[in-house]
């Protein structure tokens, strides 16, 4: 783009949203982002531009795409012991989703950035009635319902950037220093399996992978992809100076532009509009790029999104994350589908199944239920199959801790168990347990897609289509919020 710059975002004709303006040092604030644009980059533009050809299998039909983390990463909750279990958690969804995807699956963290939120309201207000700015994330200000606490402080910005190294640090050695293993991976699988009554229902699937691997094992395959993997970091590009300042040119790449904070950025619903600042930023970087669409985009404004984030229609560049709610997929997504396939953009199609579904508990905490994740989830492979189009990966909100956040699941987790172990600090999260038992059940979804077939072949759908039938219906009871 000729007249982008890393700075143009900040242009008035821009529309700029979700950005804290009651920073109470502004000299402060403009000391750390000069620290941080002398700091080394976070990630390399070839690893970018590696994802990016992995996503463009994806967008293919070639590959699919995992896209899972934390709801919003706190500094308090960074520990070696918090990072490997998440990772683990990833991982055993993942080689679940193999096997039953029958392509590879493109891991990739919502991890090592995550740490700036959008809200609905600028205030909340506490206990005794009093106003308090909302809390923004750990690079603005902190979640204790204080004046003091949410007060902006620039020390936040530079202590994240050192917060998301020290994270990546954690799963490059973990990623390739054996702690990915296949074997082991499967092992804590089985140990799922074998663990609860939930849990025995996917011991025929599980044992099929067993079978494929000493099927391996006895023929002696191995290769390094056995016992490593590549996991990808992303996170919303929510605050745009901190995007800026870490935006770099790559002198290898014709000095193109790319922002060095994450390997993959995303848009959310509350910023993706045509004239937003969000949009002008990210559309000028060379990262793969995702945008979430929500059940009020239209076909003409995805359209024109698209035009304007991918206007060279690059395989890989552009990933749209569906977000739409249980109620509303079946009609919202299939129009857009076919707006975005009518102009030949070849896109990655992903599904979150998890913010479009969230209420509030009988206890008065924010939670989602588990029968209505997968309700979505489940609508989405179907509205991909009658399009004839890759439903290219999925999107969750999880952790590798035993919280009660989300009801439902392999644990059961009832309503008034929600206190019992709820520590996000912004939006509930499947637990591990419940993580794989989603895992399990999205396999048997795409086991069933790929037998199947599609009433055609669509334009991005990569495989031979054999003859149509519908999909196995899932019987799914929507919970009232209030029971």
């Amino acid at each position: 783009m000729a007249n982008w710059t890393p700075h143009s975002w900040r242009d008035e004709s821009f529309d700029l949203r979700q950005q804290p303006t009651d920073w109470p040092d502004p000299d402060a604030l403009d000391a750390a982002l000069k620290e941080l644009r002398g700091m080394p980059p976070l990630i390399f533009a070839g690893e970018a531009r590696a994802l990016k050809n992995q996503l463009a299998r994806a967008a293919s039909g070639e590959a699919f795409v995992l896209q899972a983390g934390d709801c919003a990463e706190t500094f308090e909750n960074l520990t070696a012991d918090r990072v490997r279990d998440l990772l683990k958690t990833v991982l055993q969804v993942a080689v679940v989703l193999t096997y039953s995807a029958g392509v590879p699956v493109v891991k990739i963290g919502r991890v090592a950035g995550q740490y700036a939120k959008p809200r609905s309201s600028p205030v909340e207000t506490t206990g005794d009635g009093a106003e308090v700015p909302t809390y923004r994330g750990d690079m603005i200000n902190r979640v204790h319902l204080s004046e003091e606490a949410r007060t902006p402080d620039p020390e936040n910005i530079v202590l994240a950037y050192h917060q998301a190294a020290s994270t990546l640090n954690l799963l490059r050695s973990f990623t390739k220093g054996g702690f990915a293993d296949l074997a082991a991976v499967h092992a804590w699988n089985m140990a799922f399996v074998a663990s609860s009554n939930e849990g025995r229902r996917y011991e025929a699937f599980a044992g099929r992978i067993d079978a494929a691997l000493r099927f391996m094992k006895t023929c002696q395959i191995d290769s390094p992809a056995m016992h490593e993997t590549d996991l990808f970091t992303s996170h919303e590009a929510l605050f745009l100076p901190y995007e800026e300042a870490l935006t770099r040119q790559d002198s290898t790449a014709n000095d193109a532009w790319y922002d060095c904070s994450a390997h993959m950025l995303w848009i959310g619903t509350r910023t993706n509009a045509l004239t937003s600042a969000h949009v002008e930023f990210l559309s000028g970087v060379g990262n793969p790029i995702g945008l979430k669409v929500g059940p009020d985009m239209t076909s003409q404004d995805l359209r024109a999104l698209c035009d304007r984030l991918d206007p060279d229609r690059e395989p890989g560049r552009l990933t749209l994350v569906s977000r739409m709610g249980s109620d509303l997929i079946d009609d919202r997504l299939p129009p857009l589908i076919e707006a975005v396939a009518e102009e030949s953009h070849p896109v990655v199609w992903m599904c979150d199944p998890m913010h479009g579904n969230t209420v509030t508990s009988q206890s008065g905490l924010k939670t989602r239920h588990f029968d209505v994740v997968l309700a979505e989830l489940a609508q989405y492979f179907e509205v991909h199959r009658r399009c004839g189009t890759w439903p290219g990966g999925i999107h969750l909100e999880l952790t590798g801790d035993n919280v009660t956040e989300c009801i439902g699941g392999s644990d059961q987790v009832r309503d008034d168990d929600l206190h019992l172990h709820y520590e996000t600090a912004c939006d509930p999260r499947l637990n591990a347990r419940q993580s794989l038992d989603l895992a399990f059940r999205a396999a048997e979804l795409l086991e069933a897609l790929q037998t199947a077939g599609t009433p055609q072949q669509g334009p991005v759908f990569g495989r031979a289509a054999p003859p149509a039938r519908e999909l196995p219906q899932l019987r799914v009871v929507h919970p009232n919020p209030r029971s």
